[in-house]
């Protein structure tokens, strides 16, 4: 199976994207690709064997899915793996440099759409996420 990486760096402290990256309250404000989707609902149970469930709308109510799966490792501030619904495996790793931290997500290809549409999608979602960060 194809894997594929994206990866965005900002500027802020290791503490303040976790926090960012992984409640709730924080989550439905970043995770989406496109100013016409938004994440009305999130849910995760961030431990090994833990669930997440993350609701992802078109604003315009054409369409929406859940994003869900099963977290397989966590190491506090480092490092997050999971399996999605469908057994494709994310991997995404946490690194401070000096006032930077840099997230990578390694994640496999879903075979429907094009490697590159992938990457596109999740870039987009991260690079919300960094301006997310960076506004708050």
């Amino acid at each position: 199976m194809e894997k594929i990486k994206v990866s965005t760096s900002m500027d802020a402290n290791i503490n303040k994207v976790w926090d960012h990256w992984t409640k709730p309250k924080h989550i439905t404000h970043w995770n989406f690709a496109s100013d016409d989707w938004y994440c009305p609902k999130a849910e995760n149970d961030l431990k090994e064997n833990g669930k997440f469930s993350w609701r992802m709308e078109a604003k315009d109510g054409s369409m929406g899915f859940n994003f869900e799966g099963t977290y397989e490792k966590v190491i506090d501030k480092k490092l997050i793996t999971y399996r999605m619904e469908d057994g494709r495996k994310v991997e995404i790793a946490f690194n401070q440099n000096n006032n930077k931290v840099t997230i990578s997500e390694t994640f496999d290809a879903e075979g429907t759409n094009s490697d590159e549409q992938q990457r596109e999608g999740w870039q987009a979602i991260l690079e919300n996420f960094k301006m997310y960060v960076e506004s708050e």
